[in-house]
């Protein structure tokens, strides 16, 4: 068992299954993503939402199962930096970790814009500023990331109970309005003539199911956190049991909650072409629909609580990106100026304040530049999501190794899941960057290009620092194979070297 000194700081063990699945519900934001993203999907795919969300769930599920076969084996706060790093060597466990950091930072941009966009909304709506300018975003954005700041510097357990409670209220006032809706869909009491249509399955007209994982993306985006609970492999007080557990509860809820909330959503809307409009323009798909099928009060309650969703996503998304930072610094990757943990709360303090100064230079630079919040925001998103695929792939490969190490008791049938996972990232992954968009498009894809590309060449530029983290990575306690405490692990090549 380590010690913990200042040279060797160590996070506190507190938190049970529960907590570890707050964090992972709390960073894919569900009520803030049920309100948002599908938005996305849907100008892409058209009335197919639901589709598109279904086949990002078993993306999902695949890509989880690489994740529960790590994290059963190894528990550390940096997540597939260590994982990654155990299984293919430091340098690829490296460019993975940072390319996750950034992911998350990018996640705490777009829900912490996301909050603002419905603030926003609210203030207009009810007749508060009633022409409040877009950059008003901006400001409620910052005040967020200033709440955010407050919490993530907190003990885990507080800022963790806080995400759960919250997300649970949201969640089902949410399940409530969609069951409204299904019902009236059905008896065809409906606004404007919307009925149950199972057509949200099918790719409209004049599309096929290729670009349907256009959409996908959008998907992946609403899932992208389900691993949050892995950053917290060194805080949960039995990682290889509650860990594994958490990740597939959250993938398992959410690919239930995504597609019977957008199914409601795109025929709550309607499905012709003049509707789905309606749908991509929405500023709170639920809170519209409150309005039109339940009450309007009801509408403002739910966009106020997807606006409370997107907080808590962007304190998880924090969180999770502060832990890798932390683990990557300490282990001589990054500024060891961040590598310190709080004495009172036991958090790394550093950390999360360097992922909110970049937040907020981010979000300023959006300011200055004229761009609307939520432009900024969701270039964000693109190029986190796409690197969040790359960090993704790293894993599903990283989970292979285990097949094959001493002792294994994995059945070799089972490979088939990572390689497929790996199969589906790369295609998604294809449809998003070609043909490389044009315009305002371009932005996120290429932010995403331009991240892996410094990320990999600070890599080759500090050879020393790597042998140094991979070192620091095999005498780490959490990468240590269950049953072999005398240190034994895959191999590293970097050390050889």
């Amino acid at each position: 068992m380590q010690t913990p000194t200042p040279e060797n700081p160590a996070l506190r063990r507190s938190l049970n299954v529960w907590e570890a699945i707050a964090l992972s519900v709390a960073l894919m934001a569900p009520s803030m993503a049920a309100n948002i993203n599908p938005q996305g999907t849907a100008s892409v795919v058209g009335r197919a939402v639901p589709l598109s969300f279904a086949i990002a769930t078993v993306c999902a599920f695949l890509i989880a199962y690489s994740f529960v076969r790590l994290t059963q084996r190894y528990s550390h706060a940096g997540s597939v930096y260590g994982f990654v790093g155990a299984t293919l060597g430091p340098r690829a466990g490296i460019v993975s970790g940072w390319l996750l950091a950034i992911v998350y930072a990018f996640y705490a941009i777009f829900t912490a814009v996301a909050a603002g966009k419905f603030l926003v909304g609210e203030v207009r709506t009810l007749g508060v500023w009633t022409h409040a300018p877009d950059w008003l975003g901006y400001v409620f954005a910052a005040i967020a990331l200033g709440v955010v700041w407050f919490f993530a510097t907190r003990t885990a357990r507080r800022a963790t109970q806080l995400m759960l409670i919250v997300e649970a209220l949201t969640v089902i006032l949410i399940l409530i309005v969609v069951a409204i809706i299904f019902a009236k869909l059905l008896v065809g009491d409906t606004p404007n003539g919307q009925t149950f249509d199972l057509s949200v399955f099918i790719p409209a007209p004049n599309s096929d199911i290729s670009g349907v994982f256009l959409g996908v993306v959008f998907g992946l985006l609403s899932f992208g956190g389900f691993e949050g609970a892995a950053t917290l492999g060194e805080e949960t007080k039995s990682p290889r049991r509650d860990v594994p557990r958490a990740i597939w509860g959250t993938v398992l809820f959410g690919g239930i909650f995504y597609v019977i909330v957008t199914a409601a959503e795109v025929m709550g809307f309607g499905t012709s072409p003049k509707e789905i409009d309606a749908f991509v323009a929405s500023p709170s798909l639920l809170g519209d629909l409150s309005d039109q099928y339940v009450s309007v009060w009801l509408g403002h309650v739910i966009t106020f609580g997807a606006a409370i969703s997107a907080l808590s996503g962007a304190l998880a998304c924090t969180v999770g990106s502060s832990r890798l930072v932390f683990a990557l610094s300490r282990d001589g990757a990054g500024p060891r100026s961040v590598a310190k943990v709080s004495g009172k709360h036991g958090v790394p303090h550093r950390a999360v304040a360097a992922v909110i100064i970049f937040s907020l230079i981010y979000l300023a630079i959006g300011l200055v530049t004229n761009i609307s919040p939520f432009d900024e925001a969701v270039i964000a998103g693109t190029a986190g999501t796409l690197m969040l695929i790359v960090c993704y792939f790293l894993a599903c490969a990283g989970s292979t190794r285990l097949f094959f190490t001493p002792g294994s008791t994995i059945r070799k049938w089972e490979l088939i899941v990572p390689a497929l996972a790996m199969i589906t990232l790369i295609y998604t992954m294809f449809r998003n960057i070609y043909p490389f968009p044009e315009g305002t498009a371009w932005w996120g894809p290429g932010i995403f290009i331009g991240a892996v590309v410094l990320t990999i060449l600070g890599v080759l530029i500090r050879p020393e620092a790597v042998r140094a983290a991979g070192r620091r990575l095999t005498e780490s306690e959490g990468l240590i194979l269950p049953g072999d405490e005398s240190g034994s692990r895959i191999s590293d090549p970097a050390l050889a070297e």
